[in-house]
């Protein structure tokens, strides 16, 4: 006998319908895997034979031929399990009727007692399903609340291989697992709360104000300063500043965490901007993603949100280098000889570093011991191309006693985010016929229509240009950090004291790096 059932493979972060063809024929015992297998669908066989067996399910043995379609797609995941093990029943006996199993899609790793273990890319799946028009998913328990974030599709949380033939033979019956339900609204609003605050940080005014301009239209920043001046502590609180995630970013982020299996909200959904910080020991395969199956690396899982590399003098040059493209074009392709897969990587990417190996050039308080030769190579392990990708240079400077000492002081992150908000309205009114959703993802003509400049503005970014020999990128930089600051004060015209505070966040850029 034949039998078909419905599962999911994932390419890149998208999934990609598979069907399993399980085929019992009379005769020696025998099994055959076929549709590009990896190792562990291989060895799934075994696994579900034993659950099976362990649950007294009957089956029929022969001559059995699994299909993997298409065939031409790799299958490398366990959670081909349960569909695999249910196929077999559905071909071997009358206990699953045919005509419900085009109607929903499975997946889970069976353990040898029949309990469905969780899985990678249980969202991606749900929302192809829904695409494909069937009536509901089977996943295992553990991954319920990820897959009920997609609207309008029956997830059915199963915790034993049982349970799925519960379902397949009376969908919604008394001896089936009830259907998994998320209330949306109440999920977002839970799931949107930081622990942390920009009011918080003691000092560093001008700092907040840079990171705030760089919240406002989405530019890279790179923080310069000596050892405890709060670089990191300014960092991590600038998703707190950042406008919410809308639902279709929500969705976009939580997909990319959960097929590489770092979903770990108990909701199922991610609805805060991420922050990840790798260590400056990564490597340019887990920075970037890759690997032998490519998967999401850091800059993907940071869609959306922030990429903090901390003292980035410390990250291997070619490590650095590969974060070029992705800074251009919001994603990351990567080839292999097997395939080819593009993970997006819209980040916002905030930098710090100190100022010289010591950490104490420039300090008012403690005096450097670094030769200017040791000083130059330390800053020459980055790039100038790579600096001109970065928008905002911002010197930080120790804080004295009397902020440390004050009470916290400053707007919160909840009022600073009300303002960053406003100014991105704009944006998006300005560019609601374009591809492009904040101020730094404009383009060269987006640039020529929307920053143009009065004489006095002109002649201030001509003569900054002429003095500190910027490149026409970073030429460009300034135009769009100026268009950010007019937005923030929520006016039309880029004014002279915009283009000002513009050039200032570039002074870094030629004081300390030459050439």
């Amino acid at each position: 006998m034949l039998s078909q059932v419905w599962s999911s493979a994932t390419h890149g972060v998208e999934a990609l319908p598979v069907e399993i063809e399980t085929n019992v024929a009379s005769g020696m015992r025998g099994l055959s895997v076929v549709g590009l297998p990896r190792a562990a669908v291989r060895e799934s066989f075994d696994r579900v034979r034993a659950a099976l067996e362990n649950n007294g399910v009957p089956v029929e043995w022969g001559r059995i031929t699994i299909n993997l379609a298409p065939a031409d797609v790799p299958k490398e995941s366990a959670a081909f399990d349960l569909p695999m093990a249910v196929g077999w029943v559905a071909a071997s006996t009358d206990l699953v009727p045919e005509t419900v199993l085009d109607r929903y899609w499975l997946t889970g790793e069976l353990a040898l007692d029949g309990t469905v273990r969780p899985v990678n890319g249980v969202l991606p799946m749900a929302m192809k399903a829904r695409e494909e028009g069937c009536d509901g998913v089977l996943v295992p328990a553990e991954n319920a609340a990820e897959a009920a974030v997609v609207e309008d599709l029956t997830v059915f949380p199963i915790e034993n291989v049982t349970d799925a033939f519960d379902v397949l033979e009376e969908p919604g019956g008394d001896s089936s697992p009830s259907p998994f339900t998320n209330d949306m609204t109440a999920l977002y609003e839970n799931a949107r709360q930081y622990t942390r605050d920009m009011q918080d940080v003691r000092g560093q005014e001008n700092v907040k104000r840079a990171l705030v301009v760089a919240a406002a239209g989405g530019h890279n920043a790179l923080m310069v300063g000596p050892p405890g001046s709060g670089k990191t502590m300014l960092a991590r609180r600038v998703p707190t500043i950042l406008p919410p995630l809308s639902s279709d970013e929500a969705l976009e982020t939580t997909k990319i965490h959960s097929v590489s299996g770092e979903l770990q909200s108990e909701n199922g959904l991610l609805a805060t901007r991420p922050f990840r910080a790798p260590h400056h020991t990564i490597s340019d395969a887990g920075l970037c993603g890759g690997g032998a199956h490519p998967s999401p690396g850091e800059i993907s899982l940071a869609h959306n949100g922030v990429l903090f590399l901390d003292e980035l003098p410390e990250f291997q040059r070619r490590v650095l280098e590969v974060l070029r493209q992705p800074m251009e074009e919001g994603r990351i392709t990567i080839s292999r000889a097997q395939s080819t897969v593009t993970y997006p990587a819209q980040f916002m990417l905030v930098a710090s570093m100190n100022p010289c190996p010591c950490g104490h050039l420039n300090d008012p308080n403690q005096e450097c011991v670094c030769t200017p030769s040791q000083v130059q190579r330390y800053l020459g392990k980055i790039s100038g191309p790579l600096m001109d990708r970065i928008d905002l240079h911002v010197e930080v400077t120790p804080v004295d006693f009397e902020d440390m000492s004050a009470e916290r002081t400053g707007a919160r992150s909840e009022t600073i985010r009300e303002r960053v908000v406003d100014a991105r309205t704009q944006q998006e009114q300005r560019f609601s016929e374009e591809e492009v959703h904040c101020n730094a993802q404009m383009g060269a003509q987006a640039v020529q229509t929307h920053c143009d400049l009065d004489d006095a503005g002109s002649n201030l970014l001509r003569t900054a240009t002429d003095r500190l020999g910027l490149s026409a990128r970073g030429y460009t930089r300034i135009l769009k950090v100026a268009r950010t600051i007019a937005d923030l004060e929520q006016t039309s015209e880029i004014q002279p004291d915009h283009v000002s505070e513009a050039i200032q966040y570039r002074s870094l850029d030629r004081d300390w790096w030459n050439g």
